[in-house]
């Protein structure tokens, strides 16, 4: 099986807040006993930032406890609805974290004040930079293919001198076999990675973290779909005036017509139009509260 190890490392050179128990872990003062979370869709989504994420992942690599993380769009959420092992999955997951600037302002409707959002492509950017510095060691599970995973782990290396890229598999765009996926469990055992870095697309890699969290040993796995392509430099990332006016969508349908417009089409006015539901009972039910307490 192809993949990237650490011995080849140059690379040819309701809307109630509401929390979800974990163990608890003194690290840097940070609590990881209960994460805020408030319901989008019925989608549990975190009022956390990237320094508090990035401090959460550190916490549980260091209390050496399973969990996986899902960092969630407009389509996470609201094809949710209508695939039930993806709903499993983030129901299931660790921590969801909002990663497109819609989901911050649906939870901003609801009540609450994020400045801003967990945005994939970054929060792995941020992550490789601490990561260079502690120690943390990183596998990488996705990519368009071995060439495109090697680009990026090269590109990784030299943004960040010192990060631990410990290994690396771009699987094939089909279910694995089992003797596949036996081989996949075994290498990132071996690697001894902290964290495994997901990137095959939304519904896959939640479904695959959900499958895969019980057999294997990296206390941390995070989905970041597209960054791999991002961070490859295959894809160009939308402009940041676009990414903060909700526009980053349209800036890769362009990019990307054929391969996205049906995801773009069907998903973002049907979250439009159940988030819209959503907000008009939440307002219905603060009234409501408001007449009770008078």
């Amino acid at each position: 099986m192809p993949s990237i190890s650490e011995s080849n490392t140059s690379l040819a050179g309701d809307e109630q807040l509401i929390t979800r128990p974990t163990e608890s872990v003194a690290v840097e003062a940070i609590d990881v006993t209960a994460t805020p979370e408030v319901d989008v869709l019925g989608i549990p989504l975190g009022l956390i930032d990237y320094e508090q994420t990035l401090d959460w992942i550190d916490a549980k690599v260091a209390a050496g406890t399973p969990g996986y993380v899902c960092v969630c769009n407009v389509h996470t959420v609201t094809s949710a609805a209508e695939d039930p092992e993806l709903r499993r999955a983030l129901l299931e997951s660790s921590l969801n974290v909002p990663d497109g600037q819609p989901l911050v302002w649906a939870l901003n409707a609801l009540g609450h004040g994020l400045d801003d959002r967990v945005y994939g492509p970054e929060l792995m950017a941020r992550a490789c930079a601490r990561s260079a510095q502690t120690g943390q060691r990183l596998y990488l599970y996705g990519g368009r293919n071995q060439g495109a995973l090697v680009q990026l782990a090269l590109n990784l290396r030299t943004r960040y001198p010192g990060v631990k890229i410990v290994g690396g598999y771009s699987p094939p765009h089909r279910p694995l076999t089992g003797e596949e996926r036996a081989a996949v469990i075994s290498e990132i055992n071996h690697s001894r990675a902290d964290v495994v870095w997901v990137g095959i697309g939304v519904p896959k890699q939640e479904k695959w973290m959900a499958q895969m969290r019980s057999e294997l040993e990296a206390p941390i796995l995070i989905g970041v779909g597209a960054a791999f392509d991002f961070h490859a430099g295959l894809v160009p990332q939308a402009p940041p005036w676009m990414q903060d006016i909700g526009l980053e969508w349209a800036y890769r349908l362009a990019q990307e017509p054929r391969r996205l417009w049906r995801r773009y089409t069907r998903y973002n006015p049907r979250f439009v139009h159940a988030f819209g539901r959503q907000l008009l009972e939440h307002r219905r039910e603060l009234r409501r509260s408001d007449r009770t307490s008078a």
